[in-house]
């Protein structure tokens, strides 16, 4: 697969405004260890590689364990969830597939006994946020930056 093109190169103020909404976000109240999780989830229902690699390697690095990065696709199943990132997932999930989905009413209460009035807006925001990222990523075909063998590239 061979990238298509470049956003930033094409058109750097709307990229940057994306970047504005991920600099709000990093400052909101959520965890980071949640944004992480719902942004790899959301990554993996949309078959994102390059935002798969980010994030799961984001995550490792704030200290994310192997074995809750390797659940996430069973995360209902899984039992190394607590119940506030099992409400965000669920969400995630829910706005993620909307088309098929329609919200339900069940998860979208799940994620208001988890998260106060503002965090459910801003996990909100950052669900349509790694979602409009997955299509930007996979729309232009942005290449992950690890190489056959697993390595770091240099090359993005």
């Amino acid at each position: 697969m061979q990238a298509r093109l470049d956003p930033w190169n094409a058109n750097s103020q709307a990229m940057n405004a994306m970047l504005n909404l991920e600099n709000y976000l990093q400052d909101s109240s959520l965890e980071y260890s949640i944004c992480e999780l719902v942004r790899t989830r959301a990554s993996q229902l949309n078959g994102c590689a390059f935002c798969l690699q980010m994030h799961t390697s984001d995550a490792r690095k704030a200290g994310e364990t192997e074995e809750r990065l390797y659940l996430l696709n069973a995360w209902r199943e899984a039992p190394v969830y607590t119940p506030r990132e099992r409400a965000a997932l669920a969400w995630t999930e829910a706005l993620t597939l909307v088309a098929k989905t329609g919200a339900p009413d069940a998860d979208y209460e799940q994620a208001r006994q988890a998260f106060s009035d503002r965090e459910l807006v801003d996990l909100t925001l950052l669900i349509g946020a790694i979602n409009s990222w997955n299509r930007i990523a996979i729309g232009f075909r942005s290449q992950p930056a690890v190489t056959p063998t697993g390595l770091q590239s240099s090359a993005v």
